[in-house]
């Protein structure tokens, strides 16, 4: 072992910032606890005329990323560009094929090539690490690989999200529309200015891929993940959930059901969903990240904190740096890719849960009965109902909250119910999770 870990960086912009400036601030913490120094001694990135204001030192400048991750004078390879494809993954694989530990923030890379990617490490003998990947500076994947490895977990969900739940909790604040939240919050940098992969639940998705992955000690398989994103949430919504007790998150939720599939697959599932307003995830606002985790033995476990950012990002890279210095390794997924089981994914269409639905109608008699005669047709039982004021021949919105049903017996009944005269948009359904988030 060397007296120092050398460090090849593909990337200077959020992540790879962070890294350089937390390496330098906290070189004597870092070394205490690595066992020796860690130091860039590599960087390739865009644009080497920028002055970007790091601490880089005499570090080596690659126009080559993935030369940078082959070349001798480099031990392990920090990849900080992003994507699933491309030079972040031409990095990954020169590292890998050169016999050096990996460290990345790319959840897209890892939910899309993860299980290739481990099985390439493993036939190396070379960590690849990814703590930064998902929730940011929050160690969740040490805690569910490590800290909760004696446990089947039953079920992982979270706030994965910083971006939708930094609007979500605004419109509830403020009392102000989807478009000109997420409009500010392009305006301050926390939406991109194309915000689809965030708002649409992409993002969420490939974390959660991961984290099933990782929690239920299978192959990961992101295409399997249902996703919706946030775009259909209004005002009214807002309003109603919190008549109802309710705050609206997006939630990664991946668990075993008891149901149908007999605990034999996973759901794996990313939509809006309404919380019990004193429930620990509903108060988890703005730009914060939170994760639940509940094992058959230790129960409930709640980590919550800063989910992205230079700082909060570096501190995971880093851990995993000092984790590599210490010669500290754990299975890519926590068990062998042999060990991996190959349990089904549970379909949305077999979800079982309670629902809010959303209609707007005409204020006329018999509406009601016609929609309920619906629900009671496809077997959907009918908790509570909400309607605010009387307005005779014009649009009113009316809330149905229902009890436990099928995801295919909702479905069939909002059909039926969006082709009523009567109803004058489509219904909008939003599931309520009552359970440990």
């Amino acid at each position: 072992m060397t007296d120092v870990l050398r460090v090849g960086l593909a990337g200077l912009g959020t992540v790879g910032g962070g890294v350089v400036s937390m390496l330098a601030a906290n070189a004597d913490v870092v070394a205490a606890r690595a066992g020796r120094r860690i130091e860039v001694v590599a960087v390739a990135a865009r644009d080497r005329a920028r002055d970007r204001g790091l601490p880089l030192g005499n570090a080596a400048w690659f126009s080559d990323a993935a030369a940078m991750a082959a070349d001798a004078g480099v031990d392990v390879v920090v990849e900080a560009i992003g994507g699933s494809d491309g030079i972040a993954r031409r990095v990954v694989d020169a590292a890998l094929a050169a016999g050096k530990p990996v460290v990345t923030a790319n959840k897209a890379l890892l939910a899309v090539h993860g299980a290739e990617l481990a099985r390439d490490a493993e036939a190396r003998g070379v960590p690849l690490a990814f703590e930064a990947a998902v929730a940011g500076g929050i160690p969740v994947i040490k805690a569910l690989r490590e800290g909760l490895a004696g446990n089947r977990i039953i079920s992982v969900a979270g706030i994965l999200n910083g971006t939708c739940n930094h609007i979500l909790t605004t419109m509830r604040n403020d009392r102000r529309d989807f478009a000109d939240v997420l409009a500010e919050a392009q305006d301050l940098g926390y939406a991109e200015a194309d915000p689809s992969f965030d708002v649409d639940g992409i993002d969420t998705a490939h974390k959660l891929a991961i984290l099933a992955a990782i929690a239920f000690g299978r192959k990961v398989a992101f295409a399997d993940v249902h996703v919706e994103g946030i775009r259909g949430i209004s005002m009214l919504d807002i309003g109603f959930a919190e008549e109802l007790g309710y705050r609206i998150k997006l939630l990664g939720i991946a668990r075993r059901p008891q149901g149908v599939m007999g605990g034999r697959g996973i759901s794996t599932r990313v939509h809006p969903c309404m919380v019990p307003a004193t429930a620990p995830l509903a108060r988890v606002d703005g730009v914060f990240n939170a994760v639940v985790a509940v094992g058959d033995h230790v129960g409930r476990v709640m980590l919550e904190g800063r989910g992205a950012g230079a700082g909060p990002t570096a501190s995971a890279v880093v851990a995993d740096l000092i984790d590599i210095a210490r010669g500290r390794a754990a299975p890519v997924w926590g068990a062998g890719s042999g060990d991996l089981s190959d349990a089904p994914t549970v379909p949305i269409r077999e979800h079982v849960g309670p629902a809010y639905l959303r209609l707007l109608v005409v204020d006329q008699p018999g509406v009601i009965a016609d929609v309920a005669a619906i629900l009671r047709d496809e077997g959907v039982s009918l908790g509570s109902m909400l309607q605010r004021g009387r307005k005779p021949g014009e649009a009113v919105p009316v809330v149905l909250v229902t009890h436990d049903a099928p995801e295919a017996a909702i479905d069939a009944a909002l059909g039926r119910i969006n082709a009523l005269d009567s109803v004058l948009e489509e219904p909008v359904r939003i599931r309520i999770e009552e359970g440990e988030a």
